[in-house]
């Protein structure tokens, strides 16, 4: 395993991530102990979960997620082992059914302490706003419309003086971002430095071979305030592992049980998909090694959130970080983007 820091601090993480998402839906809590033996085996110390998972989120199945996570850590005794990363759930109608007062210091207090409950921990590494109040282009909307009728206020610093109480509390070591946007990892990192308030030292958005558009304004901040990415969907739901396009799929595929997620269904996606196919047999790999090993590469990344609803799929996703990608499978790789920039968002 290859480890990196989490910006401005010393905690050692790997540079890939056990995402976590299927765990009390798609896989059983067994499946899901199995997974963490393994990516700890396998020297994976960061696991990535949020209060609302599993996805979809609905009320039945609300925090179970979590709630796996820490009988596993009562079972094992393995926190001390484990650099742990949760969220809480922004607002909308898809989390209507955990609560509807968004990043309130009341709202931000009880998340905390009911993840800490179910986690069976007393303190989380990392914990990330899952996306903004505001209204914004997120989730594979590809351009930002302003609604004026928008009832956000800035609470940038509301958010952050909360958060920095709960951190001076010992219940939070440190902050992050998820599905942001530039203009808001800005304006936290404002509030921060200009305040003397706590800051946001990760996000965490979707990137993969399908979805480069971190590197449109995102990577710049990366680079200039040291803001690490946590990229997440590296496999864009499975469809990069070429299994869709090959009709190797099965009625349990993620896009067959939820196709309601259709972010990396587009017929520009399926061609971007085959290309991409091409140069990893052209080269000797699998198209799931080199997607995941591009991510592994690029000079933003933290780490790198692979999920995988088996131990086989597990197993292969956490070797790609021995997979080194050559100049010329790079040079392959830009020529398809420019030629089929983003087909999902």
């Amino acid at each position: 395993m290859k480890y990196t820091t989490l910006p401005n601090t010393d905690i050692k993480v790997s540079k890939i991530c056990l995402g976590t998402m299927t765990w009390g839906n798609q896989n059983t809590q067994d499946e899901g102990f199995a997974q963490m033996d393994m990516a700890l085996d396998k020297g994976v110390n960061f696991f990535d979960v949020a209060e609302l998972y599993p996805v979809p989120a609905e009320a039945k199945t609300y925090a179970e997620t979590e709630r796996i996570i820490g009988n596993w850590f009562a079972k094992t005794r393995n926190r001390d082992k484990v650099v742990l990363a949760t969220k809480i759930a922004g607002p909308g109608d898809y989390t209507a059914h955990i609560r509807t007062t968004g990043f309130s210091k009341q709202a931000l207090n009880e998340a905390v302490d009911n993840s800490l409950k179910r986690l069976q921990t007393d303190y989380i590494d990392l914990y990330q706003l899952h996306w903004p109040e505001r209204q914004t282009n997120t989730f594979g909307i590809r351009d930002y419309k302003h609604n004026p009728n928008d009832k956000w206020e800035d609470n940038f610093n509301d958010v952050l003086n909360t958060l920095d109480d709960i951190i001076k509390s010992g219940k939070i070591r440190h902050i992050g971002l998820s599905n942001e946007k530039a203009w808001g990892t800005m304006r936290y990192l404002e509030e921060s430095k200009y305040n003397n308030l706590p800051k946001m030292i990760t996000i965490q958005n979707a990137y993969s071979l399908l979805n480069r558009t971190f590197e449109s304004e995102l990577a710049e901040v990366s680079h200039r305030e040291d803001i690490g990415l946590l990229a997440y969907s590296p496999m864009a739901f499975g469809v990069l592992s070429g299994k869709y396009i090959k009709g190797l799929d099965n009625e349990n595929s993620r896009l067959n049980l939820f196709p309601r997620f259709a972010r990396y269904s587009s017929a520009q996606c399926a061609e971007a998909t085959k290309l991409y196919l091409k140069i990893a047999e052209d080269h000797g790999m699998t198209l799931a090694q080199m997607s995941l090993a591009f991510v592994n590469q690029r000079p933003f990344v933290t780490s790198n959130i692979i999920g995988a609803t088996s131990t086989k799929q597990l197993e292969e996703n956490i070797d790609s970080i021995n997979i080194n990608l050559s100049d010329d499978v790079l040079k392959a790789i830009d020529e398809v983007h420019a030629s089929m920039p983003n087909p999902a968002t």
